[in-house]
């Protein structure tokens, strides 16, 4: 009964694995790919220039296969250092977006503050060399949000020219319309996002739900088929 609840946790463990080491390789090819074709894609703070999404999705998608790794070697070879390393790994994940999630609900003025102001810094590296992604991510979201700037319209005049915004504030796309103000949207982009965030909020708390299901379950797997590693070895001797 022992070995078969082994062989069971072990095929279990492994194809569980497997599924987060292919989901860090799917990262990890979007981050590069990003790179390559969009330069800095979405500078998140005009502070540390190096903290791209691309580069975000890079290291997580890194993160995310090394664990994985861990967790399926050491459930085909029925090693109990790797599982437990994959256990304290995922453990300690798992803990630090508990911090991040709990530290984010207490300050969200904080962070909404601090957001707005790196966001409208950030506009700085709008239609410049080497950040097409994050100008085409400021061309979209205005776009589609049917919005123009951070906090309004004036946050682009340091950027371009004092008196000029993007075509893609236009929401009547005639000759010069980024030099006619009564031609803009004149709703601010991040109010619009954070709306629309929250018009989707089941949506957002189902896939924030899935990563920590997913973990404990991972927790569980490893420290259960630990624990039969533990015994049987017992048995043996």
């Amino acid at each position: 009964m022992g070995q078969n609840c082994l062989q069971c946790m072990k095929y279990l463990l492994f194809i569980f694995n497997l599924i987060f080491w292919l989901g860090g390789c799917g990262i990890l090819g979007v981050g590069v790919w990003l790179v390559v074709t969009q330069g800095n894609f979405v500078t998140l703070s005009s502070s540390f220039p190096s903290l791209t999404v691309a580069n975000f999705f890079i290291a997580a998608g890194s993160v995310i296969m090394i664990v994985g790794f861990l967790g399926c070697l050491g459930a085909v070879i029925e090693n109990r250092c790797l599982l437990l390393s994959f256990f304290v790994v995922l453990l300690v994940i798992f803990l630090l977006e508990m911090i991040v999630g709990i530290l984010f609900l207490c300050c969200q003025d904080a962070i909404n503050s601090y957001a707005k102001e790196e966001l409208k810094n950030g506009l700085q590296f709008y239609n410049t060399s080497g950040n097409i992604g994050l100008t085409n991510g400021w061309d979209i979201v205005q776009t589609d949000f049917r919005c123009c700037g951070v906090i309004n319209y004036n946050d682009w005049f340091n950027v371009l020219n004092g008196t000029k915004v993007p075509n893609s504030c236009c929401f009547k796309l005639v000759s010069n319309c980024s030099s006619m103000p009564d031609t803009w949207w004149t709703d601010p982009c991040y109010d619009k996002v954070i709306a629309w965030l929250k018009e989707n909020i089941v949506a957002v708390c189902i896939f924030g739900l899935c990563i920590p299901v997913l973990q404990i379950l991972g927790l569980i797997s490893s420290l259960v088929m630990y624990c039969q590693l533990v015994k049987a070895e017992k048995q043996y001797s």
